[in-house]
């Protein structure tokens, strides 16, 4: 994130948008470092719009999302309890075909009054909704989650699964219809940083990958028209998503990244 963004960052953010033939799978190249574009300046927020449940699109609420020493930081100094503001910080770019790398960890303890599911997860939003088009009251945006976990002290807790607010997507042939599906990963527990990458092929396939081994794969990203949320999105009889915004949660565990990049596909 200390990086500067390179002079031709619009023009090489205009190539994730669709209409361009697919490139090679993740793995069977690899990609120069140059080529990646980090999507945040190290310094602010510029080109991420923050959107809390109970706020207007804009609000960044108690001052939640920060940027310290150069890290993206998910905070809740200022918070006496959590009292289910759930917090998105979204791009105001939308992506179609890409490559999304992010390194994160989890830091400190649980914001007081935060959900037990919450301990130790965040998650990067895929083909989101833009933050004005989110209700006010709304806890998350229509989109495909890549749930970040951290391991407790024991048992088995992996990261980079797949979660589905107002969506669905398509496993091994079938519509996948269950809100949250487990990747393959290793549990990564304490303060460590773990390296996650997601290749996004507009509305066909999405990959994930944790520490560059690919852990789940699902195609034909998909807006559910039973979801109240997700019927205001709808235009026409496609529910496929071909494209959207990236988002970063908050969701009451206080979170660091280090980097979050991203690589256009043509």
């Amino acid at each position: 994130m200390s990086r500067s963004v390179a002079p031709t960052i619009a023009f090489m953010l205009a190539l994730a948008l669709g209409g361009m033939p697919s490139a090679p799978s993740i793995a069977d190249e690899p990609t120069p470092e140059e080529a990646w574009i980090p999507l945040f300046n190290g310094t602010d927020l510029e080109g991420w719009t923050p959107k809390f449940a109970g706020s207007d699109a804009g609000d960044n609420f108690k001052n939640t999302f920060q940027v310290v020493d150069g890290l993206l930081t998910v905070s809740y100094d200022d918070y006496e309890d959590f009292d289910n503001r759930f917090g998105h910080l979204i791009s105001d770019q939308s992506f179609s075909k890409y490559r999304l790398r992010a390194e994160y960890r989890f830091v400190g303890d649980q914001c007081p009054g935060g959900p037990g599911w919450a301990i130790r997860n965040n998650g990067l939003m895929l083909h989101s909704q833009p933050a004005a088009s989110m209700d006010r009251d709304q806890d998350f945006p229509v989109s495909i989650e890549v749930q970040l976990l951290g391991g407790a002290d024991e048992g088995e807790r992996p990261t980079a699964n797949l979660c589905t607010p107002g969506t669905h997507v398509v496993m091994d042939g079938e519509l996948l219809t269950r809100h949250c599906t487990d990747s393959s990963s290793d549990t990564y527990r304490g303060d460590r940083w773990v390296t996650v990458e997601i290749e996004v092929r507009g509305g066909e396939v999405i990959r994930h990958l944790v520490d560059g081994k690919l852990v789940l794969e699902y195609e034909k990203p998909q807006l559910d028209p039973d979801d109240p949320d997700a019927r205001r999105l709808i235009e026409g009889d496609d529910l496929v998503l071909t494209a959207g915004h990236i988002a970063i949660q908050a969701e009451s565990h206080p979170t660091q990244f280090r980097s979050i990049e991203v690589l256009p596909l043509d």
